[in-house]
């Protein structure tokens, strides 16, 4: 892969994010040449500690990806764009629909005529989610299941995927979307829930409080953030990718008490409590879901490399180390 991105003009929305900044690092060490664009909107998880030491090598362009004249210029001769920017909480979708509709839905549509208009050649990789496909009908979800999703955030990620696969049909612009599960890692927001609710377990265990499970049955799978950058990289190196969905998965899969009580052993100590779901999360929450990633393994060999509990320990070592940065 050294091959294929040393010298490569690099462009990642949402770059100082918690995916899109270790896919920098990646790329860096990959011998990219890249951008990240970022509006550090506080809300929105980007954080310039995400970037600590690569600010030389990197060149940073605080902007919001609304911002068309912005992204026509910056799309310009462009090799690859990882687009990754995105508003990421469900409940705040619900409060406050509008900025999300601007971001996810409106603001992709803005990017794609960018490229469109000034450099069609460049090839995306879209970051999509799980959350679109709804309550699951069967397990493990495939990329063939109905897209039913039960929130505003879910409808406005579903639409901005659409339109990815849309110009590339029309327009033959190489895009592709992953559908991401709970990925979780260094560097993800954990002052609050708004990115992952393992972000805000971490947080709660090392300052030594319990974590609050809400439900605590449902099951799910979780992708450690360096399988992530592997199937980004991956998916943007193949030229079959183009107008396809993969759905991305972990290795294990199991229900949110487990989870809880795993992150307490590695950690060392901890308690988690059990609490019902509030009305307007029980409203918009999926339930039971895991991924069938059978087509990205089967077509592009991607396969989940780390152990849920490694992910576990890399992500508390690396918390306990640098959470002042992140609260």
């Amino acid at each position: 892969m050294k091959s294929e991105f040393d010298g490569a003009r690099v462009l990642i929305t949402g770059g100082m994010g918690f995916i899109g900044s270790n896919l920098a690092r990646r790329l860096d060490g990959l011998g990219a040449d890249i951008t990240v664009i970022d509006s550090l909107i506080p809300d929105y998880g980007g954080n310039l500690f995400n970037v600590d030491g690569l600010e030389q090598r990197l060149h940073v362009n605080i902007s919001d990806v609304r911002d068309t004249y912005s992204m026509r210029h910056l799309v310009q001769g462009k090799d690859y764009l990882f687009n990754l920017a995105g508003q990421t909480s469900h409940l705040d979708s619900m409060l406050n629909p509008m900025p999300d509709l601007e971001i996810n839905c409106q603001a992709q549509l803005s990017i794609l005529e960018a490229c469109r208009a000034s450099n069609p050649a460049i090839k995306i990789i879209f970051a999509s989610t799980r959350q679109i496909y709804g309550r699951p009908e069967t397990l493990p979800v495939p990329e063939t299941h109905p897209l039913r999703p039960v929130d505003v955030n879910g409808i406005n990620k579903m639409a901005g995927e659409k339109y990815h696969l849309l110009y590339s049909d029309l327009y033959g612009i190489h895009a592709t979307a992953l559908r991401l599960t709970n990925t979780i890692g260094p560097r993800m927001r954990i002052k609050d829930a708004r990115q992952t609710f393992v972000g805000l377990w971490v947080r709660q265990l090392l300052e030594g409080r319990p974590i609050e499970v809400w439900g605590g049955k449902q099951l799910r799978d979780f992708t450690d953030v360096e399988d992530a950058v592997d199937a980004f990289l991956i998916a943007a190196t193949t030229p079959a990718t183009r107008g396809q969905v993969y759905n991305l998965g972990g290795s294990e899969v199991l229900d949110l008490a487990s989870l809880a009580r795993l992150m307490a052993e590695v950690n060392g100590a901890g308690e988690y409590a059990i609490h019902e779901f509030p009305a307007e999360r029980r409203a918009i929450d999926i339930g039971d879901y895991y991924a069938d990633f059978t087509k990205i393994r089967s077509e592009l060999g991607w396969t989940p490399k780390r152990t849920l509990r490694e992910t576990i320990e890399s992500t508390l070592r690396y918390f306990r180390e640098f959470k002042s940065h992140y609260l």
